[in-house]
């Protein structure tokens, strides 16, 4: 099978603190040793401080959101100074000097007011707080890149998220080496038949509307095909992966054996993907199973399929049951 890293590291944009680098407004970090050290082995980061560097100094007087008959702002704390404007020039500058990062995801720091995702602390006229605000120089990144797959620092402590998150950039970066190489249709229909039961298992609605728009093009080729099928592939891909549909994904792959496999073994790759279903063991234990009859009865189909390794095996993120 295909490895993803084929092409070397895959290039991810992450706020600078979560690197270990002395930006925040204390003078400190925020340093996450498994983005670092664990991710860090695959992903190569591209460092961005929005405060840092637009002008800030370090150490600095903290910011916040603060709604406004203007809008949201972004103030600093203590003495009120409005930096709203100076960001978002800032941002927006900085946006477009990323697109020559070759960039397939960013990882932000959570709650801040420059690279919150969401449920940043919005203050209200009287000073009271809702987790309802999104940072500055976030906000601007995901309206310039709203199919890049993002996520923050805090939301990938829950595993189903960290999965799912890291599932889309191997995603995202096979497509891009996809387009980068310049190919026609037939590697389209390539792609689309290898990501098959990877796209079943987060929405078999969507893939079935990807199916009907790479039919089409087998006789239309639309100019715009590329951005079309992009926007699904990504739209696909955000929609989490449930028990369900993981559930119908693997007896779907149980049914390309049916002739292969003894009643037993049959029996305990049922039981398998019932014990995964029921939360009893992990998803990777049914995987490793069909991994090993793939080898064993070189299965060439299920051989090419992205679910069965679609990320390294080191990185254990389908080990959570």
């Amino acid at each position: 099978m295909k490895q993803p890293m084929a092409n070397g590291k895959i290039r991810i944009g992450i706020s600078s603190c979560l690197l270990g680098m002395n930006v925040r407004y204390d003078g400190g970090h925020q340093l996450d040793h498994y983005l670092r050290d664990t991710l860090g082995k695959w992903f190569d980061y591209v460092p961005v401080c929005p405060e840092v560097e637009m002008g800030l100094p370090i150490p600095r007087e903290t910011l916040r959101l603060v709604e406004k008959e203007n809008g949201i702002r972004l103030v600093f704390s203590r003495s009120g100074e409005d930096v709203t404007e100076r960001m978002r020039r800032w941002a927006e500058k900085r946006v477009r000097d990323l697109d020559q990062e070759d960039l397939c995801g960013f990882i932000f720091k959570a709650k801040s007011p420059s690279s919150g995702m969401e449920r940043v602390k919005l203050y209200d006229g009287n000073g009271i707080p809702a987790k309802k605000g999104v940072g500055v120089f976030a906000g601007i990144f995901m309206n310039h890149y709203p199919q890049l797959p993002v996520e923050e620092d805090g939301r990938l402590n829950d595993p189903n998220l960290r999965e799912n998150f890291i599932e889309c950039v191997f995603v995202f970066k096979r497509w891009r080496d996809l387009l980068k190489s310049g190919t026609g249709i037939g590697s389209l229909v390539d792609f689309h038949t290898r990501h098959k039961l990877l796209l079943l298992s987060h929405s078999p609605e969507l893939y079935r509307q990807m199916g009907k728009l790479v039919a089409k093009a087998k006789t239309e080729e639309p100019e715009n095909l590329p951005g079309e099928y992009q926007a699904l592939l990504m739209k696909t891909m955000r929609l989490h992966a449930t028990k369900a549909k993981q559930v119908n994904v693997l007896q779907h792959i149980l049914g390309y054996f049916k002739k292969q496999l003894s009643a037993d073994e049959k029996q305990e790759a049922l039981e398998l993907i019932e014990g995964y279903r029921q939360g009893n063991v992990p998803l990777i234990v049914p995987v490793t199973l069909f991994n090993h009859y793939v080898r064993k009865y070189r299965e060439p189909y299920l051989g090419r399929q992205h679910y069965l390794q679609p990320h390294p095996a080191e990185l254990q993120l389908r080990n959570h049951a």
